[in-house]
């Protein structure tokens, strides 16, 4: 086993939590060094962009048919970042005022922060890389260049990337909080797809490409610009159609200009150092083996539904469930499922939905699985433990594996949150593990939280659309999952991430407050 893959196992088994310990923290929180949500660039020139909110979208139902493609304009280029990154409501409640933006965060952190490379547009007769500051709602420009790379692109096309700055998480999740950085990136990426798609765009992920190359691309390898670490995640081709996830980026990376403009904020007055975020980020930072795609264009069929900015606006993690009004029907639950079972993009599913239900009608109380890949069945069937049913359900590729009431179980796993229980179902996210690391390497670690933190989004959405609430948990006891619930003796497979879906309390106390004043 190389270096890093062992770095990767490492880190994963230090940082689990269980009854006997939780992973490393500062266990209390520091308000003094609490980091700043919000990157700016000191120095940048800033393009204010108007507000889309009377921009018409579709039908949320509609989300996953062909809809008519929109051109490459600043008005669609903002309804873009705004529906899948800007805010969505400011919050307010005993004098403190904060954020909730349309991609999910844990702890309301936001370590994710984008990063656009655009043509000439918007009166620039050069191509620019740019800063989306979601505060404001305003591009910052770092970068002004000329290149030919634009001519080998299906036309009207630009770049849209993710980098994660660890601090912000580490600040109160410690050494655990490298898993919810790459889970906070696949919320976003999820919720870009769907902005995307509401344009009629097609993200392209790249796969070609290493962190220190996008890192430079964005103009984060020149570390004089910056207090806090910022490290690369992902780059998309963003297009009227698919391209190459193997593009050649050559003649890009030529004609960038050696600096960039704007000195990037500092975000606290000191840090405290945690020294494996460092170590399992240079470890996960080449690309991985290229996976097939395989899958054809998922789609879901929904009942007609209300505006996709609507739906998108109003999502929010709940803290509280009311029990006794999170029953759900069996059609609601198909729909969720429906949305959970699509890959994010036309790959193999490593994740599989490990479900505890608790109040959906015509099911019984109980332990499922929802295996999202066909071909992992057996697999599963044999990490598993033996007496499990594996009762084949009218929903396709779910089984119920042992009736049992779970509400209580659920919740233990869960830190011992109410919310995993008290809703109609909650659920963890079973990844094939081991084998995807020791077949794609480190990188793939990261990628199997972006899948889990794309599927996490996506229930978000659902569960607005449909009238009902979700909330992420990413504090679980991994291995009573793994050892005590499922009987698993090895790392084949583990849960990364939690969801748990019902409806919840609304807090009158807090008060809602519109995300951008002009027009």
């Amino acid at each position: 086993m190389n270096k890093n893959l062992q770095i990767v196992f490492d880190y994963h088994e230090r940082t689990k939590h269980s009854h006997q310990r939780y992973a490393k923290s500062l266990g209390y929180m520091d308000w003094a060094t609490q980091p700043d949500p919000f990157r700016e660039y000191k120095g940048a020139k800033q393009i204010v962009l108007p507000i889309a909110l009377e921009n018409p979208t579709p039908p949320y139902s509609l989300l996953d048919e062909e809809l008519p493609v929109a051109p490459l304009l600043k008005e669609s280029l903002l309804q873009l970042l705004q529906f899948s990154l800007g805010i969505a409501a400011w919050k307010s409640s005993g004098g403190s005022t904060w954020a909730v933006r349309c991609n999910a965060s844990s702890g309301n952190l936001h370590p994710t922060e984008s990063y656009l490379v655009l043509p000439p547009m918007m009166e620039n007769e050069q191509s620019t890389v740019m800063h989306y500051a979601p505060k404001e709602h305003t591009l910052e420009q770092l970068a002004a260049f000329n290149t030919d790379f634009w001519q080998s692109l299906p036309q009207e096309s630009f770049l849209l990337g993710f980098s994660s700055i660890p601090w912000r998480e580490a600040w109160k999740y410690g050494e655990r909080a490298f898993r919810y950085t790459q889970l906070d990136a696949g919320h976003a990426y999820n919720a870009l797809t769907v902005s995307a798609k509401l344009l009629g765009w097609k993200l392209t992920h790249i796969d070609s490409l290493s962190n220190a190359e996008i890192e430079k691309l964005f103009g984060l390898s020149q570390k004089e610009r910056f207090f806090e670490d910022e490290i690369a995640d992902m780059l998309f081709i963003v297009s009227k159609e698919s391209c190459n996830p193997l593009y050649d980026f050559t003649t890009l990376f030529a004609d960038l200009p050696q600096q960039y403009e704007g000195i990037a904020n500092r975000l606290s007055p000191s840090m405290h150092e945690w020294e494996i975020i460092p170590r399992i980020a240079a470890a996960t930072s080449e690309p991985s083996k290229a996976l097939p795609l395989i899958h054809q264009a998922c789609r879901v069929k929904r009942e007609p539904s209300k505006d996709a900015k609507e739906v998108i606006l109003k999502r929010r993690s709940i803290h509280v469930m009311d029990k006794e009004e999170s029953h759900i029907s069996a059609e609601q639950f198909h729909t969720l499922l429906n949305a959970a079972s699509c890959s994010q993009d036309g790959r193999v599913n490593a994740a599989h939905l490990l479900l505890f239900v608790h109040r959906v009608a015509e099911y019984k109380q109980g332990l499922y699985i929802l295996v999202r890949e066909e071909s992992a069945l057996g697999e599963l069937q044999k990490e598993f433990k033996t007496e499990f049913l594996w009762q084949k359900t009218s929903y396709k590729n779910l089984y119920l594996l042992e009736i049992a009431d779970y509400t209580e179980a659920s919740k233990i796993i869960s830190c011992n949150q109410a919310i995993a229980s008290d809703g109609a179902f909650s659920l963890g996210m079973l990844c094939r593990y081991a084998e995807e690391l020791l077949e794609c390497d480190a990188h793939r670690y990261k990628e199997l939280y972006w899948e889990c933190g794309a599927i996490g989004q996506q229930l978000y959405l659902e569960a607005t659309s449909l009238g009902l609430s979700g909330t992420g948990i990413g504090c679980f006891l991994d291995d009573l999952v793994h050892k005590k619930i499922l009987g698993m003796k090895n790392n084949s497979y583990q849960s990364l991430y939690h969801f748990t879906v019902g409806r919840g309390y609304v807090d009158s106390r807090i008060q809602t407050q519109q995300a951008y004043k002009r027009g």
